[in-house]
């Protein structure tokens, strides 16, 4: 394949997998619900944590799988381009942050998104379903004993890179821009949590389960 169809293909993978990511579907999901913008109130954060706030269980699970699914989708669609043409793996990867991007930074809620806890876990479902398992159950371990989402989904990022290498020998096999793909979006995600992180130490943050007072009516 000529060199310049292959940068074509790759730029038109990234692009797309970002304008995937930036589809909020915390937005989508509460409006077609009726329901407040997740941006209006709680944490004003537009993910499912904060949808769940409304009070609309139903709301933030699909919010929540609307998420996980379009990160599936970027890295698993990518993978199969790639595999077919003959193309890098390092593109494989680059779709897989860059959909994660589009959901923290999306060009259709003006660069305002969410925290990719769950863009994260359908990244990592696409590597693998194991390394996306041990990830959800670290998350799911934490938030049940302390239930704050925030320091679940942070102590899982953090975990996530290290079950990936040092199972990538064992239960997948590994690949270096994966690897260093998965680092760079666990940095972003705790970097994202900065202001969690500030109300964690100041024993402000919210809990799980914590309903917004306000009405979750439009």
């Amino acid at each position: 394949m000529p060199y310049a169809t292959s940068i074509v293909i790759a730029l038109g993978l990234i692009i797309a997998a970002y304008l995937l990511g930036s589809v909020s579907f915390a937005v989508v999901v509460s409006r077609l619900m009726g329901l407040a913008d997740p941006r209006s109130f709680g944490s004003r954060n537009p993910g499912a944590t904060n949808v769940l706030r409304s009070g609309n269980k139903t709301a933030a699970a699909l919010t929540l799988l609307g998420d996980a699914a379009k990160g599936w989708l970027a890295v698993f669609a990518a993978g199969l381009v790639v595999a077919q043409q003959g193309l890098s793996p390092a593109i494989t990867a680059a779709c897989a942050v860059a959909v994660f991007l589009g959901h923290v930074y999306p060009v259709f809620l003006r660069f305002k998104g969410g925290k990719g806890v769950a863009t994260a876990l359908g990244v990592l479902l696409a590597v693998s379903p194991w390394l996306a398992l041990a990830t959800a159950a670290t998350w799911l371990i934490v938030a049940y004993a302390m239930r704050y989402s925030s320091l679940a989904a942070i102590l899982a990022a953090i975990f996530a890179p290290l079950y990936y290498l040092l199972g990538g020998n064992v239960a997948w096999v590994l690949d270096k821009s994966m690897a260093a793909a998965i680092i760079v979006i666990s940095v972003l995600l705790v970097y994202r949590h900065q202001a969690n992180i500030s109300r964690l130490m100041q024993g402000k943050e919210s809990r799980i389960g914590d309903k917004n007072k306000n009405k979750n009516k439009r």
